[in-house]
């Protein structure tokens, strides 16, 4: 079944609405999440978010309404490739692949700033 662009636009923010925390992995996770690569220790935690951080969906995607920054990494993260949704109870409900792939090391503060992200219905 192909969904209509309103119909995508409704499950975007339900799906949203449901996003407890984001994390980052430095693969892709797939559909089921078999090949999450979150960054082990080193000031990494996934960061908390409320559907209050995301812009009604349109056109079939979504964007952060404020920034999401993560704790300072504390030694080298690698080279993050994706942007993981998890739910209140941890189970992941998405990714979405970065643009830029980032590599973060020991000092840097990675965040998203307002507007950056993007999720699209797939």
């Amino acid at each position: 079944m192909s969904l209509s662009n309103y119909a995508e636009n409704v499950v975007l923010d339900l799906l949203m609405a449901m996003v407890a925390s984001v994390g980052l992995s430095t693969a892709d996770p797939g559909e089921d999440g078999s090949g999450l690569a979150e960054p082990s220790g080193m000031g990494y935690s996934r960061r908390a978010v409320t559907a209050a951080d995301w812009n009604a969906a349109a056109s079939g995607s979504v964007t952060n309404a404020n920034k999401i920054e993560f704790l300072q990494a504390t030694n080298n993260w690698g080279t993050l490739t994706h942007l993981v949704l998890f739910d209140s109870s941890g189970n992941m409900l998405g990714s979405n692949a970065l643009d830029l792939p980032a590599i973060v090391v020991g000092g840097d503060y990675p965040k998203f700033e307002a507007g950056e992200l993007t999720i699209n219905a797939d």
